[in-house]
């Protein structure tokens, strides 16, 4: 299987694109993983990877997005852009994810990321605006891995992304990437409407058929003013796809791409382990994408990014009221926690909409990743070997029970169903003992 994968990725890719792969994000990125690790032992922070999302608009009206689309446009300019990567950089980081909204909306994204060929770029879109020219763009700058969001097949698509026609344009985009050769992926957000279409050996099959290098299978978030929860996956799918993505990684000569499980099959959350903060258009630094509250922003002046980052006490609360709580996300197991935590460090809603607090009050309690009665261990000895030195949880954990804090997480009930917590109050233990 992983000869079958190296040939795929050797005949497929571009070869100066593989080793712009292998070198910035493979080479350097591992470095900055290193770097992370040591800062960490010195009490020192700063994440290894930053995802920006550069725009809030977006040509789609997806169910359950928690940006703010139709607002005005807001977007990080140029300058910004260029001083925060530069920053980060000096702390050895070299990866950035690029969100929106829809990023390719950007009018300037392009030339912002021509500007740093010492870095690799990862681009979630829709693909709608890939054109034959764009691909071909991306292509020349050699430093872009586009991941393209599909969300069911014709059908589904459109009623997931609130317009017609949405799964033929967006195989465009994918079909213009893969004619330049470029290393690209496709993504799938999970939830009822199109788990049994979408999770199956015959997607992964057609997906390599295609030429596509690397997939990834995360789980719908009940989040924002208009959060769907009844797309919802119960905890058994979600223990299903997990099974899964272990399953297909030592059958499937693809890549396939998990951010929330170690080598082990323990559950975690890459914003508690500091692997990754993230960056809104308003250039708020959050903990990240769905978590909109902040105290600290890029535009501030007089501090370099790693001392927003590493001196802000929200981010640092964050991080251990989550490790303390949950291995899961706490956003869906514990809302009441981290709405407390907001209002303790008087945390801003950096939403356009300025509901964000209200929604957290008022989110239902949900299971998420952890599922400590049935974790799955990875088959893969590559994918366990990468996992244990670049993508475990650091020790931020330490070992800590969370079979009672986190009961959420192996509640069995259907995912449209409230459910309570029989737990002691953690709200009381962050008032009376705050991190």
């Amino acid at each position: 299987m992983y000869l079958r994968l190296v040939t795929r990725l050797f005949f497929n890719t571009d070869k100066r694109l593989l080793w712009k792969l292998f070198y910035n994000m493979g080479i350097k990125g591992a470095i900055s993983v290193q770097k992370h690790k040591r800062r960490m032992k010195k009490g020192d922070y700063f994440p290894p990877f930053l995802y920006i999302s550069v725009i809030n608009s977006c040509n789609l009206r997806c169910q359950g997005c928690w940006v703010d689309v139709s607002h005005k446009q807001q977007r990080i300019e140029p300058e910004a852009f260029h001083r925060m990567v530069n920053e980060s950089k000096a702390e050895g980081n070299v990866f950035f994810g690029i969100v929106g909204g829809e990023p390719f909306m950007h009018n300037d994204l392009l030339d912002m990321l021509a500007e740093h060929p010492d870095c690799y770029f990862q681009i979630f879109t829709n693909g709608h605006f890939i054109t034959p020219e764009i691909a071909q763009r991306m292509r020349k700058l050699g430093n872009i891995t586009p991941l393209i969001s599909v969300e069911g097949n014709e059908i589904i698509s459109d009623e997931r992304r609130g317009k017609a026609g949405v799964y033929d344009k967006t195989l465009n985009g994918i079909q213009n990437c893969l004619d330049q050769k470029l290393f690209t992926g496709v993504c799938t957000s999970l939830c009822q409407s199109n788990i049994d279409d979408l999770l199956n050996e015959a997607w992964v099959d057609r997906l390599i058929k295609m030429g596509v290098a690397y997939t990834w299978f995360h789980i719908y978030r009940p989040m924002g003013p208009q959060a769907s929860p009844e797309l919802s996956l119960s905890p058994e799918q979600q223990l299903r796809a997990r099974k899964f993505v272990v399953n297909m990684r030592v059958k499937k000569p693809i890549i396939i791409v998990d951010a929330y499980f170690d080598g082990e099959g323990q559950a975690l959350c890459p914003a508690v382990t500091g692997v990754t903060h993230h960056i809104n258009p308003w250039g708020d630094i959050e903990p990240c994408p769905i978590i909109q509250f902040s105290t600290d922003s890029i535009h501030e002046e007089g501090r370099t990014m790693k001392e927003k980052i590493n001196g802000s006490e929200f981010l640092k609360g964050f991080r251990e009221l989550a490790a303390d709580t949950t291995r899961g996300c706490i956003v869906l197991e514990r809302p009441d926690l981290l709405a407390a935590l907001v209002e303790k460090h008087q945390a801003k809603d950096v939403t356009a909409r300025k509901t964000a607090l209200a929604e957290l009050q008022a989110m239902t309690i949900r299971t998420s990743q952890y599922n400590p009665a049935e974790q799955v261990p990875e088959k893969s000895w590559a994918v366990r070997i990468a996992k244990k030195f670049f993508f475990s949880d650091f020790g931020v954990y330490n070992g800590k029970d969370h079979s009672t804090a986190s009961a959420p997480a192996m509640l069995k009930e259907n995912s449209s169903t409230q459910s309570s917590l029989d737990t002691p109050n953690k709200l009381v233990e962050l008032e009376t003992n705050p991190h």
